[in-house]
């Protein structure tokens, strides 16, 4: 026969992992007279639904009473109501609640939030988001955290919230109830991913010239030419020279990685590259889902490089679904049964080849010209209009790329000098801006105030306006990009010589 177990009410804290920050969820258990009954209410979905069999077992193998083995009528409640619940991150705040509410553990659970999952032996494993539920427990005024112990390292970015790390449902209660041990502080070190260095790649000295500038200034690229000529080693060693994320965007792209299951250490330090294959889906590179609405590869490579190799080779929608992240830094996601509005504030390196062959105005094109321009007609006006900087990226001398041939030394060390000072001086001159990072951020109305143009440059920006036909967006995009080549110049105002260099980076023919 099955022990009677008091009736009573409590309440305890969890948390549901969002972007930018969790949402506080407030999870309540009450025990009452009746016939048997254990229901979960709140709008949970089918993992949270499934905890109900998750906690009954785990209090069951710790030798405590389960919620499945009395006569009483039991609702746990996960307020608020209006928001979907999703994941096992509240298994232990469930369990808690009930164990509070019958009595069987006592403990005070003001400004003490909880979150994990519960095996049916009681272990407690690790969770997607726990940077996004410690950030909203800081914000919303707990004190502690008790989270699983592979997530703690991951929590304690977070400053001014004691962290505990726990491993099990029986560990978890003895902490509760007696005097925790303290968590250890992470020490936030720099991730050691590989990347290609510059000192790699023979020649190429304008495209690395034309890296350097939108690297410094945020802006997006577009590399192009026949195959083999250095246009993919040329993207990936794009990272090497980009600065460390700064604490707060190390938080924020941290969030974003552990939210999508794609964190792969501790801590994002370096700025992301993604590099999506051309098959890749609508729903993969921007985001969406038929169900949950789950962030894209243009987020998860936010503050960072997003990568599109063969660029005209991805479907036509995809491409242009870029144009709200490329415009705005976000992309929004609007499906049915779920809505949300995402960062995505990358750099875009493109590469492509000029004809679907590659080999077009070399002599060796076998393309017919209905194809040429069926794969030029994938990049759209409006696609191109947003890329700054379309840069050629030509055939190599093969005595450039002998065994014995001269290698580049300290390229790749002057120009992270070039792009640190560079990103110094605009972080001087936007200040404690939040919206303003790079030159690249600018608006239509931050132009008149930080891009000073000579008289000069500005008479040869209208007369090849003019001529190019160039929009208005254009038009600001040429300004931001001759103020980023100024910046390297270390000159306060964009003279006609970094003005025609902007220039010659408008879209072209191909």
């Amino acid at each position: 026969m099955a022990k009677s177990i008091e009736s009573g009410f409590a309440r305890v804290f969890g948390a549901q992992p969002a972007l930018p920050s969790g949402v506080i969820v407030s999870v309540e258990c009450d025990i009452g007279k009746g016939l048997h009954a254990f229901s979960i209410v709140g709008l949970p979905d089918k993992s949270v639904e499934e905890a109900k069999d998750r906690i009954s077992a785990a209090i069951k193998n710790n030798n405590l009473e389960s919620p499945k083995r009395t006569n009483k009528k039991i609702i746990l409640s996960l307020a608020p109501a209006t928001l979907k619940k999703e994941g096992a991150v509240f298994d232990i705040p469930l369990a808690l609640s009930f164990l509070l509410a019958s009595k069987q553990v006592t403990f005070l659970p003001e400004k003490k939030l909880f979150a994990g999952e519960l095996a049916l032996d009681g272990a407690i494993r690790p969770i997607r988001g726990v940077l996004a539920i410690a950030s909203a427990a800081h914000k919303s005024g707990f004190e502690e955290l008790y989270v699983p112990e592979e997530n703690i390292e991951e929590a304690a970015l977070v400053n001014g919230l004691q962290v505990y790390g726990v491993s099990s449902l029986k560990e978890l209660i003895h902490a509760l109830e007696k005097k925790p041990r303290a968590a250890t502080r992470v020490t936030r070190s720099a991730t050691t991913e590989e990347d290609t260095s510059f000192d790699e790649i023979r020649g190429q000295e304008s495209a690395k010239r034309a890296l350097v500038i939108a690297l410094s200034g945020g802006h997006n690229i577009a590399l192009y030419g026949p195959p083999g000529t250095g246009k993919t080693m040329l993207a990936r060693a794009a990272r090497s020279l980009l600065p460390d994320l700064e604490d707060e965007e190390m938080i924020e792209v941290t969030t974003i990685h552990s939210l999508a299951g794609a964190l792969e250490t501790k801590a994002v330090r370096r700025p992301p590259l993604r590099s999506p294959h051309h098959t890749s889906s609508y729903a993969s590179l921007i985001g969406g889902g038929s169900g949950t609405v789950r962030p894209g590869e243009a987020t998860l490579a936010h503050r960072g490089i997003l990568f599109l190799d063969e660029f005209p080779e991805f479907h036509r929608d995809v491409i242009q679904a870029l144009r709200e992240p490329l415009e705005d830094g976000v992309v929004s996601i609007a499906r049915s049964k779920a809505s949300a509005v995402y960062p995505a504030n990358f750099l875009l390196i493109a590469a492509l080849n000029p004809c679907p062959c590659g080999f077009w105005g070399s002599g060796r094109c076998e393309c017919m010209p209905h194809a040429i321009e069926k794969y030029r007609r994938k990049i759209s006006g409006p696609i191109a209009d947003r890329i700054d900087m379309w840069v050629t990226v030509g055939q190599m001398p093969l005595s450039a790329l002998g065994t014995k041939a001269k290698r580049a030394s300290g390229e790749t060390k002057a120009a992270r000098g070039a792009i640190a000072n560079a990103r110094s001086l605009q972080k001087n001159r936007f200040g404690d801006s939040e919206r303003l990072r790079t030159n690249a951020d600018m608006k239509a109305r931050d132009i008149e105030m930080y891009a000073l143009l000579e008289e000069n440059a500005e008479r040869a920006l209208q007369e090849a306006a003019e001529r190019l036909k160039l929009s208005a967006r254009g038009y600001h995009r040429t300004i931001k990009l001759a103020r980023t080549i100024a910046d390297l110049a270390h000159t306060e105002t964009i003279q006609t010589p970094h003005m025609l260099e902007a220039l010659q980076y408008r879209a072209r023919e191909i």
